[in-house]
């Protein structure tokens, strides 16, 4: 419910004349200061708009400049001057469907400038900057005005420049064609190559950056460069368009940005706790939303084309394969199956480089699968179906799909291979958004860009893959417990991640096999690592990657992934150093679940309760076992009560896990 509508706040800046202004965080602890500069070449027409940000004292950006590049016009950001400000408040309280946490206070400070070119043509924009008590964000409006109708923005003169040369954790920008698929390395900001978001740094002691977008639409996505004139200076970057490389925004005034952030925190966990992205986008647009449901999902994808010792065929897209995760699904009470790829056929021509068939149809089953008759089976086993979609035949059948996906009984799509993050493909991924909501499909973007707060405005978006997640263990050896709990603090921090956890067959570093070596695929770590992220990662629909033979064969720590929830009433980080372990609570209605991970080192972590309110509880505890190094199966369950004055110590393996469920005693 608003509590209070945008509203003019009668305070004069406390700067020296009008073209500085001065504006706080409602907590005061975070500080803008924006102005405007003259140019190098010392001329009183080359003003250009800067900020700097500060929190606690402590310098975050020691200078950013703003300005837009155009196709066909001269470039807006030099010789400008402020025609207008405008300062305003906004506190309101809304509630998530599902997510991280479900009561959100969206309590900020605002700063409008318009602005206007000091020569002809005259041009006008908006710059409007918010200040949170977890952040701040800016973006900008181009407005109606006769000298701008058609608009062709080629890029962003946007930059960011720092004092110190921070250390920073980066992955790689590897081209227009990319599904934001690699590691997270540190490093330091002189030595950034192109990034992907987000872009975490540590800029003091006790003080942390991230530097990301928000409302991404009907826009181009962006990435960081580091700046080829200056040291400690980045640069954003839009995505070209594909049908005009020249080009990366096609529009028409009012043309509105997404929004430019910088997450702030004394520590990087507080990250995660942060509901800064999902405060700067849009409201929620599906008006009933009773039919949204997060939960777990069988998966078949992860042994396809093997023989699982415990049938006799082979699995695969056939309706055999799919009764037996559907049977597993509902033996585990998960809300879904997901029927991946080749279902209605091979939807590829070829498959390097990866090229849409261009005979794929949406529209029906092969042979081998009868998708009637499975939405019948589940139905009877209390399961949904979802279903795999390449992007292509998406694009070219949903309208018709959709409808009929409705009325064959289907939950939700799995849309994969988009890969990229231009104007074009930022419009698709809000069409079939909008009308899988239409038909009560809930969707899993795979080969997607980062979340921008898209699940807010349209919750039946339910996860995202856009990260290096387990299924690459099945050909490579990169998914190392370095790379997961760095995951946390990185690309985790920005919203749902398809990582597609819960693999059982547990091995060493120096055990690990590739697939083709190996009678299933591994996963290096411990078992209760790979509990952890059911909690550590945030994902409205967990999709569990291994097999029922794998589960049932070895079944320690099968009752958590029976029980953990996927959505949360709130998130608190415990534990944290930055890639290196952390520990994460969230809690579902009275209970509470508590994941810790490592890295390769083992580690001993006090857990404090002193988050729970008072009286007793029961705790189940999941942790590594004595052998948990040499063993990584090895998986320790044990029962204890505790109040909020107890302190747990809990041991990590190497590559080790820890979970726990609190419950209040009865």
């Amino acid at each position: 419910m608003n509590l209070s509508l945008l509203i003019l706040v009668l305070i004069i800046s406390s700067c020296s004349h009008k073209n500085e202004f001065l504006v706080h965080s409602p907590d005061k602890n975070i500080e803008l200061k924006v102005g405007l500069k003259t140019g190098e070449n010392k001329l009183n027409d080359e003003n250009q708009l800067v900020f700097s940000i500060f929190s606690n004292g402590i310098e975050i950006v020691k200078e950013a400049s703003f300005g837009l590049e155009f196709e066909g016009m001269e470039p807006f950001g030099r010789g400008i001057k402020v025609v207008k400000e405008q300062f305003n408040q906004h506190d309101e309280n809304w509630q998530r469907v599902w997510g991280r946490s479900k009561n959100v206070r969206d309590h900020y400070n605002e700063l409008v400038l318009t602005l206007e070119e000091t020569q002809s043509p005259k041009r006008t924009l908006n710059v409007y900057f918010r200040i949170f008590d977890d952040g701040f964000a800016f973006r900008y409006l181009i407005p109606e005005q006769d000298q701008i109708s058609t608009i062709n923005i080629s890029n962003e003169l946007t930059s960011f420049s720092f004092s110190e040369n921070h250390d920073v954790w980066a992955t790689k920008y590897v081209g227009s064609v990319s599904d934001q698929e690699s590691e997270f390395i540190q490093k330091k900001l002189s030595d950034i190559t192109p990034s992907h978001l987000p872009l975490v740094a540590k800029v003091a002691n006790n003080k942390w950056i991230a530097l990301t977008e928000a409302n991404l639409a009907d826009w181009a996505g962006m990435h960081f460069v580091a700046d080829s004139t200056k040291a400690n200076k980045v640069d954003i970057v839009l995505e070209q368009r594909k049908d005009n490389p020249k080009v990366a925004v096609k529009t028409s005034a009012p043309a509105l940005s997404p929004w430019r952030v910088i997450m702030i925190a004394d520590s990087p966990g507080s990250f995660l706790e942060s509901n800064i992205i999902h405060n700067l986008s849009e409201p929620c647009a599906i008006d009933d939303v009773s039919w949204i449901k997060p939960g777990k999902s069988a998966w078949d994808w992860w042994w396809c084309n093997r023989y699982a010792p415990d049938v006799d065929f082979k699995l695969g897209s056939n309706t055999k394969t799919m009764k037996y995760f559907i049977d597993f699904a509902s033996e585990m009470n998960w809300e879904y199956q997901l029927i991946d790829w080749q279902w209605y056929g091979e939807p590829f021509a070829c498959t390097d480089p990866w090229i849409s068939n261009p005979d794929g149809d949406i529209l029906t089953s092969t042979s081998k699968i009868d998708i009637p008759e499975l939405v019948e089976y589940a139905n009877s086993k209390n399961v949904k179906l979802l279903l795999w979609l390449e992007w292509n035949h998406t694009d070219k059948q949903m309208e018709e799909a959709f409808p009929l996906y409705e009325k064959w009984g289907i939950a939700g799509v799995k849309i994969d291979f988009m890969a990229a993050e231009d104007q074009e493909m930022v419009n698709f991924y809000h069409r079939v958004a909008k009308l899988a909501a239409k038909h009560h499909l809930v969707v899993d973007f795979h080969g997607a860009y980062k979340p921008a707060g898209l699940s807010r405005t349209y919750p039946n978006l339910i996860t995202r893959e856009g990260v290096l997640g387990n299924e690459y263990t099945k050909w490579s050896d990169r998914i190392t417990p370095e790379h997961t709990v760095t995951v946390a603090f990185t690309r985790g921090i920005l919203g749902v991640m398809d990582f597609t956890p819960g693999a059982f067959v547990n091995v060493t570093k120096e055990n690990f096999k590739i697939e083709d070596d190996a009678p299933s695929p591994m996963a290096m770590g411990t078992r209760c690592n790979q509990l952890a992220m059911m909690v550590v990662f945030e994902s409205a629909l967990q999709v569990l990657c291994d097999v029922p033979y794998n589960y049932r064969k070895s079944p320690h720590g099968l009752d958590f992934l029976k029980i953990v929830p996927t959505t949360w009433d709130e998130t608190k980080v415990l534990n944290e150093e930055m890639a290196n372990y952390i520990t994460v609570a969230r809690k579902a209605g009275s209970e509470w679940y508590v994941g810790s991970m490592t890295d390769w080192d083992e580690r001993e972590l006090d857990i404090s309760m002193d988050f729970l309110g008072e009286g007793k509880y029961i705790a189940t505890i999941w942790k590594d076992g004595e052998d948990a190094n040499e063993n990584p199966v090895s998986l320790i369950k044990e029962e204890i009560e505790l109040d909020n004055s107890t302190i747990l110590k809990a041991k990590l393996a190497k590559g080790g896990g820890h979970v726990i469920h609190i419950r209040r005693k009865k």
